[in-house]
């Protein structure tokens, strides 16, 4: 950029240099964010599965790396229903996360997650794995038609629970939607008023509607390529093992990283790119989650 001997030229170019190579990471994420609805804010929701304890634990373990995520990237991320766990954690939760392209990038966290470690829950230190999802859809702006009939759904209304304290509202304003014809349940119970949760439980649903409509599409697709995809473990995405050796590995593209307390930290950007890009490409699933990490 300069003569020989133009410090000022090379001293320009060694700054420019981190700022250039930002843009240009940003503006490939943006070309791989080319999906329809990745613009869209997410709603993100966290189930515990089987194993009572150490799967709440676990789920708790990845709400916290979501809000980690969402505060770096300065998205806004609102819980709208939770469920403790009964002993540690939580059994459930969802979030509203509020941030351009929320979606496309927190759609690489969908499935199922794994989590090996020695259990701070077993006297006797043993080696214990646990399995956590987390369910990832958009959310559904008024452009999208969804039409939802009133002899479909059932509203219940009931008190709203928290951990105590004036942020408690004793109120039977919480809302619980059931749609009948697909089963799915939602509810919210985070805002002041039953209007206030009733809105945002039916914009929820909206949403969840949506996603089921485009699964229903995939696993029709599905099965005219029948066997193209091997999910041998379920819908089983990562692993995160913490014993007897540090490492994160997504098993859709092969992707990993030792840095374990620093990913469920939130570090989550150079896992949603290697997504990203394996989804680009086709998206063949590279192995279903052996123990053989």
């Amino acid at each position: 950029m300069g003569e020989a001997g133009d410090d000022a030229s090379v001293t320009e170019a060694i700054e420019l240099f981190p700022k250039l190579e930002l843009a240009l990471s940003e503006a490939e994420q943006k070309a791989l964010l080319s999906g329809e609805l990745d613009v869209n804010n997410a709603i993100v929701t966290i189930n515990a599965g089987a194993g009572g304890t150490e799967s709440c634990d676990w789920a708790g373990m990845l709400l916290r790396m979501v809000q980690r995520w969402c505060e770096a990237k300065k998205f806004k991320a609102t819980v709208t229903d939770f469920q403790y766990g009964d002993s540690a954690g939580i059994k459930s939760a969802t979030l509203m996360v509020q941030g351009n392209f929320a979606f496309g990038l927190l759609k690489s966290e969908s499935g199922v997650h794994r989590l090996v470690r020695i259990s701070p829950f077993d006297s006797n230190a043993r080696r214990h794995t646990s399995f956590s999802s987390i369910y990832v859809t958009p959310e559904v702006d008024d452009t999208i038609e969804i039409e939802i009939l009133d002899k479909d759904l059932r509203i219940d209304i009931y008190r709203s629970g928290g951990a105590g304290g004036q942020s408690v509202n004793t109120a039977d304003s919480a809302v619980r939607l059931t749609h009948y014809p697909t089963g799915i349940v939602v509810a919210c119970q985070n805002e002041r008023s039953q209007i206030q949760n009733k809105a945002m439980a039916m914009k929820i649903l909206k949403s969840r509607l949506y996603e089921h409509e485009l699964e229903r599409r995939r696993k029709e697709q599905d099965k005219i390529e029948a066997g193209k995809k091997d999910i041998a473990w379920g819908s089983q995405i990562r692993s995160y093992v913490l014993h007897p050796y540090k490492l994160v590995k997504d098993h859709r593209n092969g992707f990993h990283s030792s840095q374990a307390e620093t990913v469920l930290d939130g570090d989550l950007d150079d896992f949603m790119k290697a997504y990203l890009q394996w989804q680009s490409l086709g998206g063949e699933v590279q192995d279903t989650g052996s123990d053989d990490l």
